[in-house]
């Protein structure tokens, strides 16, 4: 081989040991398709299409997370102890934990997995307060729970007393439903007190998906919460179907 041949062979070397090399992607996720094709110039289009892949699986990998989580947390299987006994009114005498007591129960299985919950005032109006609770995971996900009701005009209590009361009694039971935990001690005779059997049509009321829906659930909360006797309990219902049907309006309003 000659000088000349040989300076040729040099070049050809270095110019392959200059281009860029594509290396395989060391996943199959999303992103690592997407660095390759970048790699390899892809057009902008392509490069759109693969992010929005990438968000969808992480999307999908956050909700995985979140129900791994939220799995092992319900292995700890939660006690919450009722602390409090109501002195008066129509549930007097009836134990029932009180939301610190709620808290303070799930709060360390939560942390450990990655979990915590919060709450939103999502609509104060004035006769009607609804509290969303939020359950969040630090891979992302999260899920939320909403509930409403009048003011608690229970009692002795002022107007300030009556929205804190009702946001209280909101707040502790989205975080039960939402958990799906429960107090010990409930009914041992397998029946439903007067506050269970509210939360249980009020959730129903809440979770109405359109009119025809609705009305169903004020057939059959009718029929139980007047079997039940329960007068305070069937307006407050009524209250709610009222103002879920409100919602139905504004939303084919918009």
């Amino acid at each position: 081989m000659n000088a000349t041949t040989q300076l040729e062979s040099m070049e050809l070397v270095e110019q392959r040991q200059s281009q860029p090399v594509a290396l395989a992607p060391a996943s199959s996720s999303p992103a690592a398709i997407m660095q390759l094709a970048i790699q390899q110039g892809a057009p902008v289009e392509t490069i759109e299409r693969m992010w929005a892949l990438q968000v969808a699986y992480e999307k999908r990998e956050a909700e995985r997370k979140f129900n791994e989580a939220f799995a092992a947390f319900k292995a700890h299987a939660v006690r919450v102890i009722k602390n409090r006994q109501v002195t008066d009114g129509p549930l007097k005498n009836k134990k029932y934990a009180e939301l610190f007591a709620v808290v303070n129960a799930v709060t360390p299985a939560l942390s450990e997995h990655g979990l915590s919950a919060s709450w939103k005032l999502t609509k104060d109006e004035k006769d009607w307060i609804e509290i969303t609770c939020v359950l969040k995971h630090s891979g992302g996900h999260s899920e939320s729970v909403a509930m409403g009701g009048p003011p608690d005009a229970g009692g002795a209590k002022n107007a300030i007393q009556q929205r804190a009361s009702t946001v209280s009694y909101l707040e502790r039971y989205t975080l039960k439903a939402i958990l799906g935990v429960s107090e010990q001690e409930d009914d041992d005779d397998g029946g439903r007190g007067a506050e269970d059997l509210r939360f249980t049509w009020m959730t129903k009321v809440n979770e109405a998906t359109n009119t025809e829906d609705l009305n169903r659930v004020v057939r059959e909360g009718v029929k139980v919460l007047q079997a039940a006797r329960d007068v305070e309990g069937y307006s407050i219902f009524q209250r709610a179907v009222t103002a879920r049907r409100e919602d139905f309006k504004a939303e084919a309003g918009a």
